[in-house]
């Protein structure tokens, strides 16, 4: 069974798809997944790009998902060392490498710029690799 974390922006895209991820596949992500998804799909409701009812048959679907998520101090820990030792702002996406490095197989991204960084600290895969 392989072991992928996922981010908010897959996180959505499946939602939005209602994907059947493949039962071989486990799912991980940080506790703050989500926050981050929240937030998300209320900006988008917002906006007008997305109606009530929408946002919540994803919340729906991303909470039948059975993601397991994780935030403890060895994973803090490591998202602070990631995000220092690659300059950046905050440790936010740090901790989706964090924890990737720790427990996953590989990292599941759609970003293509953020892919590029990441792949310095960790296997990547695309969205794809979930569904097949």
């Amino acid at each position: 069974m392989a072991k992928y974390v996922i981010g908010p922006d897959v996180a959505l895209a499946l939602a939005e798809r209602e994907a059947a991820v493949s039962p071989q596949h486990r799912l991980l992500a940080p506790t703050l997944l989500r926050s981050q998804v929240l937030a998300q799909l209320y900006t988008e409701v917002r906006r007008g790009t997305l109606d009530r009812q929408q946002a919540d048959r994803r919340l729906d679907y991303l909470r039948g998902l059975q993601i397991r998520l994780l935030g403890d101090r060895v994973l803090q820990r490591a998202a602070w060392r990631i995000a220092q030792d690659l300059d950046w702002a905050d440790t936010f996406v740090a901790e989706y490498l964090a924890l990737t490095t720790l427990q996953a197989d590989a990292l599941v991204i759609r970003d293509a710029a953020l892919a590029q960084a990441a792949c310095r600290v960790v296997p990547v895969v695309d969205m794809d690799t979930l569904l097949g």
